[in-house]
């Protein structure tokens, strides 16, 4: 164990996007000795790139919203599959920590009483997203870092962990590696907080950036935990189509709460057809599949998607609130979105599903295990509302922090088997030392071929089972990898475990897809298009780890209490 660099204590946070430092930030208010870990540089989280707002009932702008029907919105959203806990607690617990953002020195856009700023979102029934321009979570990421390296927080940069270490079935540490000199690094701890985003890299085309390959769903699925709800990944409705190589790119949600229209090549507005009450502000599924639908029926834009224009707010109301996107647009596409408008298509953008938590302290069914953010599943349910994300970050960030800090409180340090690790490193070393093997590329690109065209905006039992079947092809073509080179700057061999990740997060989210014969939210079954709410409606899918395979089960939803099964009858 001596020839390995070790770091001990109490809590160690797994990721430094929103929900990361956050978590940091109130592990370290409980007095606990707490790591803040990162894949990349601290700043480069993820979470800048939610541009649209952070969802709050706030009231600042619509007076009459309040807690309730936020909390009805989400759990609409989510088609009622959501852990009803986390979305209460989630919509009650929502103003207090962006009011705590702004404490801390987050500057939001402003109405003319000098209240936060609001603007209208998909799926919310009021204008309800506190903003910062198009550049929110940027803004996020900068107060919470600002306030975490002042909280006593000791952070690691550009270091990737790989496994979760166990004594008996509490979690006691971590192994990883420097991603600059390559050198393995072990970390003790009582309590391990998750909070290391999605899983878009599986896909061709997605919003999300290199980090997001499923390293804490998987790592927590290999620890014994269990993963719920995979089958719901959210394609959001807009992401850039021109030119190829920034396919994909997110146009932020903000373009259409500020007033974008979508039309197709015949000049229709067809939303119309698809939510005439709630038209571009529909929730993101039935938006990106109406996208997709369109397309599909030879009514799209001439590089293969459909047409977003919000030029008719003026050039000067653009420029003003939606800078990133006019300056995005001009220096990627050459496109002025003040004069016209943008061709646009969905791609993946979020995963609902996630490890299983408890509510209220963002624990894990492992000991000492929490995660908090994209990595956790059930707050959302079979689909997102825009602007949820970042509160979501902030409430379960918040809990997570003071769930793990209290988990770890007075407890020992286990001890941390020698043998374990060191079968852990000559795991991560196998790529260098066969002499024949695949190029983990090849194997990436095949991956997020499949999962594009199999199990992609609309599915069906024959293609998912193609996806499954030739996703098993791919598990076995990845047991034997080759890399060449040294373990500094080596990016092939960082790529050997993030597809390891990958390739167990695309069964996952295939083989829950097939099990769910309904469409429902953002799972959409075109030989099952009707929702099952007597059944399905009311099951959630469990994935874990038995006798060493991947194990699909259903679990029934916890029902509600029937004070807020009320805000329901009556809305009826």
């Amino acid at each position: 164990m001596e020839k390995y660099e070790t770091h001990t204590h109490d809590v160690i946070v797994i990721g430094a996007g929103g929900a990361g430092l956050r978590a940091a930030i109130e592990s370290s208010a409980q007095g606990a000795s707490t790591a803040l870990i990162c894949k990349s540089l601290l700043g480069k989280a993820h979470t800048v790139m939610a541009e649209g707002g952070v969802a709050a009932a706030l009231a600042n702008v619509d007076t009459k919203d309040n807690w309730e029907t936020h909390f009805k919105d989400t759990m609409k959203g989510g088609k009622m599959l959501n852990n009803w806990q986390m979305a209460l607690y989630h919509a009650q617990e929502a103003p207090e920590r962006v009011r705590e953002l702004e404490y801390w020195g987050a500057l939001f856009d402003r109405t003319k009483e000098g209240r936060i700023n609001q603007r209208a979102f998909g799926g919310h029934t009021w204008k309800r997203l506190a903003h910062v321009g198009d550049r929110t979570g940027l803004e996020m990421i900068r107060t919470l870092q600002e306030k975490g390296i002042h909280s006593g927080i000791d952070v690691y940069m550009e270091c990737t962990i790989t496994h979760l270490i166990k004594d008996g079935d509490r979690e006691t540490g971590a192994f990883g590696y420097w991603r600059e000199s390559g050198k393995f690094v072990l970390f003790k701890a009582n309590a391990i907080i998750l909070a290391t985003g999605g899983v878009g890299k599986a896909y061709k085309y997605t919003s999300n950036s290199w980090e997001y390959t499923g390293d804490g769903h998987s790592m927590a699925y290999e620890a014994g935990a269990e993963l719920i709800d995979m089958e719901f990944i959210q394609f959001h409705p807009t992401g850039m189509v021109w030119p190829p190589s920034v396919r994909g790119i997110l146009v932020t949600e903000a373009v259409r709460g500020e007033g974008g229209i979508l039309t197709n090549s015949e000049g229709e507005r067809f939303m119309e057809k698809y939510d005439p009450e709630r038209m571009e502000l529909s929730t993101r599924d039935v938006v990106a599949r109406s996208i997709y639908t369109e397309v599909e029926q030879g009514r799209g834009s001439p590089h293969g998607g459909a047409f977003l224009d919000v030029s008719h707010r003026g050039a000067d109301y653009v420029k003003r609130k939606l800078p990133s996107m006019y300056h995005q647009f001009m220096e990627f596409a050459d496109i002025d979105i003040t004069k016209g408008p943008m061709e646009v298509f969905p791609t993946t953008h979020y995963v609902m599903g996630g490890v299983k938590v408890e509510g209220d302290t963002c624990s894990s069914t492992v000991p000492g295990l929490f995660a908090a953010g994209e990595v956790a599943g059930g707050m959302h349910g079979a689909n997102r509302l825009g602007g949820n994300s970042l509160s979501d970050l902030l409430v379960f960030g918040k809990r997570a922090g003071e769930g793990a800090a209290a988990y770890a409180s007075g407890k020992s340090h286990a001890q941390v088997s020698a043998e374990l690790v060191e079968g852990f490193a000559n795991e991560l070393r196998e790529p260098f030392n066969n002499t024949q093997g695949e190029n983990p590329y090849t194997i990436h690109q095949d991956l997020q071929d499949v999962m594009q065209l199999y199990i992609g905006v609309f599915r069906t039992e024959e293609n998912i089972q193609t996806g499954i079947d030739k996703i098993e092809v791919l598990k076995e073509r990845a047991k034997t990898l080759k890399i060449e080179g040294s373990v500094m700057f080596n990016p092939g061999w960082h790529l050997c475990r993030d597809l390891k990740s990958m390739l167990i997060v695309s069964e996952a989210l295939a083989r829950c897809a097939l099990a769910r014969k309904e469409s429902r939210g953002a799972h959409s079954r075109v030989d099952y298009p009707e929702s099952d709410d007597e059944v399905l409606g009311k099951l959630n899918s469990i994935v874990s780890f038995k006798d060493g395979a991947m194990d699909v089960a259903t679990r029934p939803i916890v029902e509600m209490p029937e004070e807020l099964s009320k805000l329901f009858t009556e809305d009826k």
